[in-house]
Formats: structure tokens, sequence, C-alpha cells
């Protein structure tokens, strides 16, 4: 008999019994990852046939409408319900205009994708980096984003996504008060039963790298940490969430989620209302890379990292892995 001590209950308590098969395992599983948890965003871009590969996330691509078709075709094939929509225009300027266009790049592609596939739940980034010269999310003043005169451009954005047939708008840009505003502005034009998902716990992340190539939405001076939050910091987190509870947000979201997963349960432990997270592009990349290299199985790996988030508390995952997510989850 080893010295170890023994715990109490044992030799009569012994939890391996039920690990023991894979129908044990599979009965007393804990968290369910299923496809309905997961949201698949697309970088759409203008052209026709058009399809570029981005090099610092494999397997995803810049897409024109036509494409983003095809793709949500395959999606609802795999049991996918939702996309998650990003702009890319041909031109931008300082005011981010073609966000708010009534023929800009995703109000285009929103109605073309519910036109064919009325049933497919859209949701689109409310934001103006991907449509601003210098690639922040608001208005410049003085080498700063001025909080407020951002918001009425916010809620042209999300607007004019509503009017196109968004099912969720979803503002990305951590600007004080722009969820109030926002759902003032939709109720007024009469999109009151629009819901908000709101990038509530938003933190200054090195983890978007990738995808700001994929955007092409790279700050071109500065930073974003003047309103995007500090990693160091989750009683903020909590704060932030509250208020866009309190200024009408239907849907709240922590990003990104891997290395906030604490954060995630705090949030789910505190409020009772749905919660996103986003397991962002550096997250997808990296593990391809590993992967790729041989260093570890790319499968196992993205599976343990999606239950994970489940796990801390998160309803819907937004994931570029969603795709190969569900060809798993659907074999079981």
């Amino acid at each position: 008999m080893s010295n170890v001590p023994m715990q109490p209950g044992f030799p009569t308590t012994r939890l391996r019994r039920l690990r023991k098969t894979a129908a044990l395992r599979k009965m007393f599983g804990e968290t369910d990852l299923t496809t309905p948890d997961l949201i698949y965003p697309l970088f759409v871009v203008e052209g026709d046939n058009v399809k570029n590969e981005i090099s610092s996330m494999p397997g995803q691509y810049q897409l024109s409408v036509d494409n983003v078709l095809r793709e949500c075709e395959e999606l609802q094939r795999l049991g996918l319900g939702s996309v998650l929509l990003f702009g890319i225009p041909l031109k931008k300027d300082e005011a981010g205009s073609e966000a708010y266009a009534s023929d800009g790049i995703i109000q285009r592609a929103v109605r073309a994708i519910k036109e064919s596939f009325p049933h497919l739940l859209v949701v689109t980034d409310v934001c103006l980096c991907e449509y601003t010269s210098h690639g922040h999310c608001g208005v410049i003043e003085d080498g700063h984003v001025n909080n407020d005169k951002t918001l009425a451009l916010l809620i042209r954005e999300a607007l004019s996504h509503a009017e196109s047939g968004a099912d969720i708008v979803a503002p990305s840009d951590m600007m004080d008060g722009r969820v109030g505003a926002i759902r003032a502005g939709l109720d007024t034009a009469g999109f009151g039963e629009t819901p908000i998902m709101a990038y509530a716990a938003k933190y200054s992340s090195a983890f978007y790298g990738p995808f700001r190539q994929a955007a092409e939405s790279a700050p071109q001076f500065g930073d974003r940490k003047g309103y995007q939050m500090d990693p160091a910091n989750s009683d903020e987190a909590m704060r932030e969430i509250a208020l866009d509870i309190q200024e009408g947000a239907d849907i709240v979201m922590v990003k990104p989620a891997l290395s906030y997963l604490d954060v995630i349960r705090r949030a789910k432990e505190s409020f009772n209302i749905p919660l996103a997270a986003y397991n962002v592009s550096g997250e997808y990349s990296m593990i391809k890379a590993a992967a790729n290299n041989g260093w570890l199985d790319g499968d196992k790996a993205m599976m343990e990292v999606l239950t994970s988030i489940k796990r801390a508390g998160a309803d819907i995952i937004i994931t570029y892995f969603a795709k190969e997510a569900a060809r798993i989850i659907n074999l079981k």
C-alpha cells in the first residue's frame, strides 16, 4: 500500500468509475458544445468572385458578396445558423462614411443574405475602424477620438444595418454611452425589435493582430488603449457590462475569450443576461500555426478551447473555428 494519504471516502468513492468508457464520459459530461452556440465571422469586400486568403488566418478569406452567399449555403448544411459580418470598403475617409452608406458593402451583403437565406441570423459589427482613413473607431479631434461626436455616426451605421435587414447589431467601438444612443436611435426609427449585442468588455489585446490584417483596420497612429480596456482589469469589466445592460443591451460580450475566461465566469455569475464571447483571430491563428508545425493536434486543441469558453459561462461563441467545430460536433 502506498504511503500517499487517502482522501475521505476512498476506496468506496472512486471518481474514475464514471470515466471508464466513452459512453459513461458522454453521459456525465457537464458542458455540451453545439452548433447553435457558434457564430461564424465573415469579411466582406467589393467585387465579384473574390476570395482572398488571409495569410495570417489560414482557412479564412475576404469574400465578395456572391462568395459570401456560397459560404452561407455551406454553413446551413453544417447546421450553423448565424454569421457576424465585417465590411471592407473600396474607399475610406476621415468620417468613415461608407459605414453608414445605404449602398455600402455591409448593407448590400445583409440584403443579399436575407433574400437568399431568410432564416440565417445576420449579426453586423457596428464600428468605424474598417471605414476610416486613420483606422480608429471614431471621429478624431486633436489626435484623440471624440466620444460624443462618434455616437451620432454609430447611430447612423446601426440604423442602416437594421434597415437592410440585420437581425442583431453589435457595437464594438467601446465609446461611452453608445448602447443607449443606438437603442434610442433604433427605437425612434421603428426598429424597437432589433436586439443589440454589445461588445461590453472589449480589451486592448495583442490577439487582434490577424484580424486587423483581414479587416484592413489597423490604426494609422497611436493605439486604442484610450477606449478599449486594460487587460489587467476585471472589476472595470463588470462596470462596463452593467452600464451596457442599463442602457438596453440584449446580449453582452467579452472579447477576447481565451485570456479572459475569468471575466466570462464573473459576468455569467453576476448578470442574468445572454453572454457572448469572441474567440478572436490571434487565438485562432496560434492554434493553426502550432498545428501546421505538428506541435499539437489542431482539432483537439480547437475543441478544448471552445469547450473551455462554453464551460466558463458563454452562451454564444463567435469563432473562426465554427465550420471545423461543426463538422466534429455533427459526428458525435
